[in-house]
């Protein structure tokens, strides 16, 4: 078993609890895999012990999420770091705290006779997320390089929305499809397989280190005026993740919540949120995201990145102003 890497910030000297403590505003999708992070923090009153007051305030859409962090109607949201980047070239100053890596891939049949994406020609794939979809494009360049083939043009590919992705795999309508993880889970739990997985795309494209994909979202001026309120939020947030990724007796608690639809599809879950968490963000891990993210603007263009060429300094929040330390975990429940 790997080890969890938690992220150790600056030393927070914390006074006694107070009758009110300080309230940070968290805005969750209504019904986003956020809000299985956020019963944990609540039920274990993990941000009564880190001596602030969590206040998760439900929004219908990720446009909605970002409407409210710029209107300041919350203090943080998750969303992915090409969306802070984009806001960064607007002189719009927000941050990211990375939680979690790119995972997932292109799924076909269990049953399918593709055995490369060059078979895939004349034939239809589903892809979630539109046209600039992170995983599409990198399945493009991916294509490009290790095959010569264009994917793009040299299929058919169709835009749809998650559930309804989903659905088309189950009917035979498409011969492969690229999906949010949680519907990738399930596509696994239907005994669909991965053609090709995002960590074969990174490798063949020179990128040697998982790329987080999304995380915290805050603005930089309100965490540098309120640090204890982001230190003690970010600390809770490992504390749940740790819980999530060590404890099974934690995921039936909370199974409701994961909307599965039968034991192989909660299993399914449990095994994709655990390897989706990040295990450590750094130099290495930067300099992946600086390599992706040219290949994500070559192909994604304008319609992606916005006006920004490049990564810029200050979309991952200062990582080296936190020291990375391994935390023991366990292949059995924690004690809890």
């Amino acid at each position: 078993m790997f080890n969890f890497f938690a992220v150790m910030l600056l030393l927070v000297s914390f006074a006694s609890v107070a009758d009110s403590l300080p309230e940070v505003r968290l805005g969750v999708l209504k019904y986003g895999t956020v809000n299985w992070e956020v019963d944990v923090i609540k039920h274990h009153k993990l941000d009564e012990k880190y001596n602030f007051d969590l206040k998760a305030i439900q929004l219908g859409s990720k446009n909605a999420s970002a409407v409210a962090l710029q209107s300041e109607a919350v203090d943080i949201i998750l969303t992915d770091w090409l969306w802070v980047n984009r806001q960064r070239s607007n002189q719009k100053l927000y941050t990211l705290f990375p939680t979690s890596i790119a995972t997932g891939g292109l799924y076909v049949p269990e049953t399918s006779t593709v055995d490369n994406l060059a078979d895939l020609r004349g034939q239809k794939i589903g892809i979630a997320g539109g046209e600039v979809d992170k995983n599409w494009l990198l399945l493009q360049a991916y294509s490009r390089k290790k095959y010569g083939f264009d994917i793009k043009k040299e299929t058919l590919p169709n835009f749809t929305s998650p559930p309804l992705l989903n659905v088309l795999m189950l009917r035979g309508e498409l011969a492969a499809a690229i999906n949010f993880w949680h519907y990738g889970a399930r596509l696994e739990a239907q005994q669909f397989r991965l053609l090709v997985t995002v960590p074969q795309m990174l490798a063949e494209l020179d990128i040697d280190a998982d790329v987080p994909l999304l995380g915290w979202v805050f603005e930089e001026t309100w965490a540098q005026q309120n640090p204890d309120k982001i230190s003690r939020f970010l600390q809770a947030s490992l504390e749940a993740k740790q819980i999530l990724y060590s404890s099974d007796a934690e995921w039936e608690r909370i199974r409701n919540l994961t909307k599965a639809e039968n034991d192989s599809v909660f299993l399914a879950l449990k095994k994709a949120y655990r390897a989706g968490l990040i295990q450590e963000f750094g130099a290495r891990e930067l300099k992946a995201s600086e390599q992706i993210f040219s290949v994500l603007a070559q192909q994604g263009g304008q319609a992606l990145v916005g006006q920004a060429t490049s990564l810029d300094a200050g979309t991952f929040w200062t990582f080296d102003k936190r020291e990375l330390t391994p935390l023991p975990t366990s292949d059995n429940d924690s004690d809890l």
